[in-house]
C-alpha cells in the first residue's frame, strides 16, 4: 500500500511541474521521447490499469530534462521500504 501512496505522489507532482511549465501533456511526452498515453498514466500514477506508476530510469530522467529539474524533484522525499514486499 505504501508504494500505491509513493506513486500517487509522483503523479500528483509530475501534473503540478508541467503546469508550472506551462506544458501540455503531448509537449512533455513528445519532448521526453514517450508516447502520450504513457505520460498519461503516469499523471494518474498508472503504469498499467490498476497497478501503479512504474516509469524507466530513462523516463524519469527524460522528464525531468523536459521540466527543468533535478530527477530528485520528481521523486517525494520519504521512499517507501520495498525490502517488506
Amino acid at each position: 500500500m505504501e508504494w500505491v501512496h509513493y506513486a500517487q505522489s509522483v503523479a500528483t507532482g509530475l501534473r503540478r511541474l508541467r503546469h508550472e511549465a506551462g506544458l501540455s501533456q503531448e509537449d512533455v511526452a513528445y519532448r521526453a521521447g514517450i508516447t502520450r498515453y504513457t505520460y498519461q498514466k503516469y499523471e494518474k500514477g498508472e503504469s498499467r490499469p490498476g497497478e501503479p506508476i512504474n516509469p524507466t530510469l530513462r523516463s524519469l530522467l527524460a522528464i525531468a530534462q523536459v521540466l527543468g529539474v533535478e530527477l530528485s524533484v520528481l521523486l517525494p522525499a520519504s521512499p517507501p521500504d520495498l525490502r517488506t514486499r
